[in-house]
């Protein structure tokens, strides 16, 4: 089977029935149809076209005993590959202008890092890493579109899971039977989670130690169709407009959901990882399928950046702002930004290096910094976009006003330095959804959290990364002068 086409996707999607719920309804009927979802399918089905597309399926795609595959799923065994495959994803991310953070790459290159790491699964039970080796073939063939799951609901986080007074609020194991594990419970956020072919069911990184936690450390993947797996989605972020008033949240609203186990059946041979905390709490590091992740984030960050900085200037230019010291210095923050961005990501592929599993693997430091400069670093270049807009994001008639009888007014009133109202018009509520919309809004909430809490995130950076041959070094210099 291998790469697939959009219309593939979309065939796929309609045909294996899940259970989603949004606004109080079930969704009934072809879910690609759906006001909330046919337009980020359509966004999807684009990007998986780009695969078998003549002009552009070299660039997407690679041969493997005569197949062809996403390049998302390839092992990387050299500089090239990586630099291949990063290639790809910075295709990808372009296409969406970073705004669609879980396109197929995230996920295809956390289960091919787990897939070569089969070892590590091995240390929890033999069976499972035959299980993440097979996974990541059934996966590859079908070109699966996979989401994924970690968090706990958040009813009371001053006490682990395992003590609310609920034991079957956070997902939880129910039983072990010969076919397999019952699981029941809930956990947040599956982001393209009705959308999308099967879900990963993967552990979080808080969780303790404790006998009365290994009940909800697991790993596991199953269908987005299995029964009893309820998909609750919150409001859709594209209100079903034009392209003209929703330019981005008419294309790229990725629908988030809480995922409901209602003793949902896991088979054996689904299983990754089951009731062993501590080595779930390392997953992730110790396949190395966060770095691998990190890289793939860190093209949709640069991609991001790219078009804010196109649009910051965009705007400068249609209402003649650039000869102020104060509007040059902002848009220089786009540039930094987007700058430091590549060049982290450069430092990454140039340091990379085999790891124990044989895959070349970018070098982790420099996309670590990356990782938690970025959360900070969004909601800043938002802002600047704000700020240079000022009252113009609040004057942007509706394409059904510049459809009207006053249409001549507001090619009078919405006119540019050197633009013509409807372009300013368009530019300037592109602008709006990127800053102020409620689909700009969750994507700077969606940057802020992307990894988890950015506090805990810069304490364990604070607490492994390598700082005593620098200290060691001030303390020489110390010592010295003493003498």
């Amino acid at each position: 089977m291998g790469a697939k086409s959009g219309a593939e996707y979309v065939e796929r999607l309609n045909a294996e029935l899940r259970e989603v719920w949004i606004q109080g309804q079930k969704v009934e009927g072809k879910i690609s149809e759906h006001p909330a979802f046919r337009n980020v399918v359509r966004s999807m089905a684009s990007l998986y076209d780009m695969q078998l597309n003549p002009a552009t399926r070299d660039e997407m795609t690679y041969e493997e005993g005569g197949q062809r595959y996403g390049l998302s799923w390839l092992v990387p065994k050299t500089h090239d590959d990586l630099a291949r495959r990063g290639r790809m994803m910075q295709r990808w991310a372009r296409a969406s202008f970073g705004m669609m953070g879980r396109t197929s790459d995230y996920l295809n290159v956390a289960i091919m890092a787990m897939s070569q790491a089969s070892a590590y699964f091995a240390s929890n039970h033999p069976s499972y890493a035959e299980n993440i080796q097979a996974y990541y073939q059934y996966a590859r063939e079908r070109d699966l579109t996979l989401t994924h799951t970690l968090i706990a609901p958040q009813v009371n986080r001053s006490v682990s899971v395992g003590k609310l007074q609920d034991p079957y609020i956070a997902a939880r194991v129910v039983e072990k039977n010969r076919r397999g594990v019952v699981i029941r419970g809930a956990r947040l956020l599956a982001t393209q989670g009705p959308i999308a072919d099967e879900i990963l069911v993967f552990p979080s990184t808080v969780l303790r130690n404790t006998e009365e936690d290994a009940p909800y450390s697991f790993a596991f993947a199953i269908p987005s169709s299995t029964p009893g797996l309820r998909y609750i989605c919150r409001e859709s972020f594209d209100y079903g407009r034009s392209h003209f008033d929703h330019p981005l949240g008419s294309r790229f609203e990725e629908m988030d959901a809480i995922v409901v186990f209602n003793d949902v059946l896991v088979p054996w041979d689904r299983v990754f990882r089951l009731e062993d905390a501590e080595r779930c709490n390392q997953l992730h590091q110790a396949t190395h399928a966060v770095i691998h992740m990190t890289y793939q984030v860190m093209h949709k960050n640069v991609a991001k950046c790219e078009f804010l900085l196109g649009l910051a200037e965009a705007m400068v230019d249609a209402i003649g702002i650039a000869q102020f010291q104060h509007v040059k210095e902002k848009v220089a923050e786009i540039i930094l930004a987007l700058e430091t961005m590549k060049a982290f990501l450069r430092a990454s592929e140039a340091d990379a290096e085999l790891d124990e599993y044989g895959v070349m693997t970018p070098a982790w430091g420099s996309l670590n910094a990356a990782r938690n400069l970025f959360p900070k670093t969004y909601p800043r270049l938002v802002e600047i976009i704000q700020q240079l807009g000022a009252s113009g994001l609040m004057a942007i008639p509706t394409e059904a006003d510049w459809n009207s009888e006053i249409r001549g007014d507001l090619e009078r009133f919405l006119q540019g330095r050197n633009i013509e109202a409807f372009d300013r018009l368009k530019l300037f509520r592109l602008a709006w959804d990127a800053a102020l919309s409620s689909f700009g809004s969750r994507q700077v909430l969606y940057e802020r959290f992307f990894f988890g809490d950015p506090v805990r995130m810069y304490g364990v950076l604070y607490d492994t990364y390598g700082k005593t041959p620098y200290v060691s070094r001030v303390k020489a210099f110390l010592g010295g002068e003493a003498q």
